[in-house]
């Protein structure tokens, strides 16, 4: 996809995720046989329901049929909400993230799988599970030693309103 396109559909599709409270996570533009595919990623601090996708879609949707942003061939149009195991790559990321379960590759080598406990601008607090009986440990980790991060599926974590209860 050209920087041009990409751009441009950035424009048109940034103020209509924008009206509905939400964050433009990603564009993607690709083939999918004869037909493009247009995949779109959205999220929010609440999380992001199916019917405010689909509403979502329709006027992108309508958006891009007033345009000739895709150009002329037929093109599909998916937006959905970042997958479960999506990577944390911007702040707010590990802001939404928090009380949730992470595993972090270190820029120094090795993983690390904690619990983030806080996040500020220059990183984060964790909370390390203690292994074989032990007590868990504090450990502060900075942005800058973080290679990469994603958030671990818990099957059997308890929800924030089982434990206000």
């Amino acid at each position: 996809m050209s920087t041009t396109q990409s751009d441009r559909l950035r424009g048109l599709v940034e103020p209509l995720v924008a009206a509905k409270d939400l964050d433009l996570e990603e564009i993607e533009v690709s083939r999918a046989g004869r037909r493009g595919l247009l995949r779109i990623v959205v999220d929010s601090d609440e999380g992001v329901e199916l019917d405010v996708c689909a509403e979502l879609s329709r006027e992108i949707s309508a958006k891009l049929d007033e345009t000739d942003a895709m150009g002329d061939g037929e093109y599909v149009l998916e937006v959905s909400s970042p997958g479960a195991e999506r990577p944390l790559t911007e702040h707010r990321h590990y802001v939404r993230a928090t009380g949730r379960l992470v595993k972090l590759q270190l820029a120094e080598g090795g993983d690390l799988v904690a619990r983030i406990l806080a996040v500020d601008e220059d990183g984060l607090d964790m909370e390390v599970p203690g292994v074989k009986g032990r007590k868990p440990t504090a450990r502060r980790v900075a942005f800058a030693d973080i290679a990469k991060a994603r958030v671990e599926i818990e099957f059997n974590r308890k929800d924030k309103k089982e434990e206000e209860a």
